[in-house]
């Protein structure tokens, strides 16, 4: 009877080995699918070698076995244990008075190794993978430069710019009618560009990309100084280029060199880094801000109102005769400790105008301090978000086998179609839960801890609901000895 659990656990893992692995595939399969209708278009017939499609593909299958690991450990462990349970096994099992959770223990040893293999594959497969599929598109960008743009349609692959193309041969990057929409950004006017014809041509060893057209016009939309109102400026010209930044698509096959890298292809012991450093200059913009301006003795919450009162002190004016010899008038009592102590208004109007240029400045400098700060704070939750990430998804392994387990036993049901079902809604509610708490925590509304265990901790509440639900409804009882 001892050896009764150990050979129940080890036939039970066996069961799951093969679901397992037609689940892994499919998922895998589909996502691949995804993938093809999403980019095979813009890929094939393109000029580009099949190796390097290839290569494409392969790079970017290591994020689809992220994805499967998990949901096949949710699939395979109720087909399992729903079938274990539909053919009155656990019946059996549960008269001879054998615990429920002895014949989960083997099956939750393997998903906390698939968790280990998880996390190690997340950080340190992943982000290389990441890596060589982002320069693979870069390289392609760059060779077939117009290869996204499609006659009639929008494009806005480039940030700041949208474009509008009326013609464009399959077998060159000339374009013929084009609209182009300049957004005002990094110091540049909002226009709308129109030109009769064009030619795109990459500069590899820049990661850019330029435009030249002919026999267009450019209207310039800018504001005027001291006033709301947008002026349009009509311009016409023969010859005009326009130089795109495609460094944020990062990466260059052919200058390994200047390659940069993002969250998505860091490992977590870089990222950390990078948070501490991100940690330490924020310390040091506040320390640096508060010795600049400890000095004043005034809040810049209320700096708009001490402005205004102070542009609102009353001045005793005179009108004296023409050809008055020029004195200096007697200054005025104020609630201000600093103006009192002045004698004529002259000084004191000058020590007002002074203050007030002070503020100001230091008002302006206050703002750019903060705004850094916001800054480096959202892009220090963005790596650690990652970094939580590479533990969160892989957890499920094991998360998976709590909640699969019990609701197997429950439903007494082992077939594909309800497995899956059960699954599809689980893992749904799941990744929704996963991506909508790494848009928080980028918006630094929710702590990354939060934003990326947060349906963990949600499941994990279900798993020991289901697991104390099967200890009590469905508790061994031990038979008594004849």
């Amino acid at each position: 009877m001892k050896l009764l659990p150990k050979i129940l656990q080890i036939d039970i893992l066996r069961r799951h080995l093969g679901p397992f692995l037609f689940v892994s595939l499919t998922i895998m399969f589909l996502l691949l699918m995804q993938f093809l209708m999403m980019y095979l278009d813009k890929i094939v017939g393109k000029g580009i070698p099949l190796p390097v499609i290839i290569e494409l593909i392969l790079s970017n299958l290591a994020y689809m076995v992220v994805l499967a690991v998990p949901m096949a450990v949710l699939v395979s462990t109720l087909m399992v244990y729903g079938a274990f349970s539909e053919s009155n096994e656990f019946t059996a099992i549960r008269a001879s008075g054998i615990h429920p959770y002895k014949i989960m223990s083997t099956v939750v040893s393997t998903g906390f190794i698939l968790f280990i293999l998880m996390v190690l594959f997340s950080n340190y497969i992943l982000p290389e993978a990441n890596y060589r599929a982002r320069a693979l598109f870069l390289d392609i960008r760059l060779k077939k430069p117009g290869f996204d743009l499609k006659e009639g349609v929008f494009y806005d692959g480039i940030e700041g710019y949208t474009f509008l193309v009326e013609h464009k041969p399959s077998d060159s990057d000339s374009l013929f009618g084009v609209t182009l929409f300049q957004e005002p950004k990094n110091g540049k006017d909002e226009a709308l560009i129109k030109a009769e014809r064009g030619f795109l041509s990459s500069q590899p060893e820049s990661q850019s990309l330029k435009l030249f057209l002919h026999n267009g016009e450019m209207f310039r939309m800018f504001k005027q100084k001291q006033s709301t109102e947008k002026t349009i400026e009509k311009t016409s010209f023969g010859t005009y280029e326009i130089a795109f930044d495609l460094s944020n698509l990062e990466f260059s096959r052919s200058n390994p060199e200047s390659r940069g890298r993002n969250d998505r292809t860091m490992r977590a012991e870089a990222m950390y880094e990078v948070v501490n450093t991100l940690k330490e200059e924020i310390i040091n913009d506040t320390r640096n801000a508060y010795e600049q301006n400890k000095s004043i003795d005034v809040t810049f919450a209320n700096k708009d109102t001490l402005i205004t009162n102070v542009l609102n002190l009353p001045v005793r004016e005179t009108t004296k005769p023409l050809g008055t010899p020029r004195v200096k008038k007697e200054g005025f009592v104020s609630g201000l400790i600093a103006l009192n102590s002045l004698s004529y208004f002259e000084d004191q109007r000058d020590y007002i105008r002074s203050s007030i240029r002070g503020i100001r400045a230091r008002a302006i400098n206050y703002d750019g301090v903060n705004n850094t700060q916001k800054w480096k704070e959202e892009r220090q939750a963005k790596y650690w978000v990652e970094i939580q990430k590479k533990l969160a998804i892989p957890f499920g392994c094991i998360l998976f086998v709590f909640i699969g387990a019990p609701l197997g036993l429950l439903t007494k049901k082992g077939n594909l179609g309800v497995a899956a079902v059960i699954s599809a809604l689980i893992f749904t509610l799941y990744w929704i839960g996963i991506i909508q708490g790494e848009k928080l925590a980028d918006r630094l509304l929710v702590s990354p801890e939060i934003g990326m265990w947060g349906i963990n901790i949600i499941y994990t509440i279900v798993a020991i609901v289901l697991m104390i639900k099967i200890n009590r409804g469905k508790i061994f009882r031990r038979t008594s000895k004849a």
